[in-house]
């Protein structure tokens, strides 16, 4: 008992300085309204005896709210809660309550978020070190084909080599992506924002591919809707977005068009790649701006790809305080869709 009325006495004396001077100001009130010494002295050891008393209710509500905070925050640090709703202390503790949950919440966040960053990582080193392995050992195989004596052979030696030049490529640009999308990830990709020519701009990246539509019987359509049109963005990095997304409507459609569609609008071009293509199902579409994420892998393989294109695509547009907008149905096309500013 002494030892805990010791323990409150001490824990209470945070408050000695206010505690003293409340004491030396009643003392000289007492002084000063009662003329009887022999009256003073009492009321003076009658304050002291209630002052330990106070003291001691101080000290000991003062150790029980300190007690409840640590045994909260243990717990927290012993995992226990999976909820701020089972945090509680005592009712004139609710502000710092809320505080503990704040942080407990902000806390969780962090961590779960760390969490997922480290699957993710896990998952792209897993995903580079596949994709990297594919043309490499496909190289590897030609080579070692070659100098096990197919290289004396007119038949095939050509024909691997050109095998062994197509994996050369798709590497190169397989390293060419990780490099873009590391550097934009990372903030070291740097944009250079101006004015240009959407039209024209548009119309020289058309010309590059209409031999390889021409090949598959498609037809590329684009009617700009005046010359002159102006936007506001970073010309190499948007060329970027317009070869992957072309690129990908003319994979992934054998037969009809291509077309890119330019709505002026008040402030901003909303700009639309359309195709009637093989589309994307429902399920997917969320999904399809994840590095190395593929709808078909088999389809996917076989016309070719990263697996990066379309994550690169969303970093730029994002970059340029714009949202890529998919809309599909699966088996007869897809829009995609973004609006750069005037």
């Amino acid at each position: 008992m002494w030892n805990e009325i010791k323990s409150n006495i001490t824990s209470a004396l945070v408050y000695f300085r206010e505690f003293i001077l409340f004491l030396i100001l009643v003392v000289l009130t007492i002084f000063l309204l009662v003329d009887n010494t022999s009256l003073s002295i009492p009321l003076i050891f009658l304050l002291l005896v209630v002052g330990i008393i106070i003291l001691n209710l101080i000290g000991r509500r003062r150790i029980k709210e300190i007690n409840e905070i640590k045994e909260i925050i243990s717990s927290i640090r012993q995992n226990k809660f999976e909820s701020s709703t089972e945090i509680f202390l005592s009712k004139y503790l609710d502000k710092l309550e809320n505080e503990i949950k704040q942080m407990f919440e902000k806390t969780k966040s962090d961590i779960e978020y760390l969490e997922r960053l480290q699957k993710m990582r896990s998952q792209f080193l897993a995903n580079v070190s596949h994709e990297l392995r594919t043309p490499i050992f496909a190289i590897q195989g030609y080579i070692e084909t070659l100098l096990n004596g197919a290289l004396n052979d007119p038949k095939v030696n050509k024909h691997f080599l050109e095998k062994a030049e197509h994996h050369t490529v798709n590497l190169s640009n397989l390293l060419n992506d990780l490099i873009d999308i590391s550097m934009i990830e990372s903030g070291e990709m740097r944009m250079s924002y101006r004015y240009f020519d959407i039209s024209d701009f548009i119309k020289n990246i058309v010309n590059e591919f209409s031999l390889i539509a021409e090949e598959k019987n498609i037809q590329i359509i684009f009617n700009p809707p005046n010359t002159g049109l102006q936007v506001f963005g970073d010309k190499e990095r948007l060329r970027q977005v317009f070869v992957n997304l072309i690129q990908n409507a003319i994979k992934y459609t054998d037969e009809g068009n291509v077309e890119i569609l330019l709505e002026e609008e008040k402030k901003s071009v909303n700009i639309n790649v359309i195709d009637t293509g093989i589309g994307i199902p429902q399920e997917d579409i969320d999904r399809i701006f994840e590095r190395f994420y593929r709808v078909d892998k088999a389809r996917s393989k076989a016309v070719g790809g990263t697996g990066l294109g379309l994550a690169i695509v969303k970093h730029i547009i994002d970059a340029h305080s714009s949202k890529i907008i998919v809309e599909s149905v699966y088996g007869k096309g897809s829009r995609f869709s973004f609006k750069l500013k005037k």
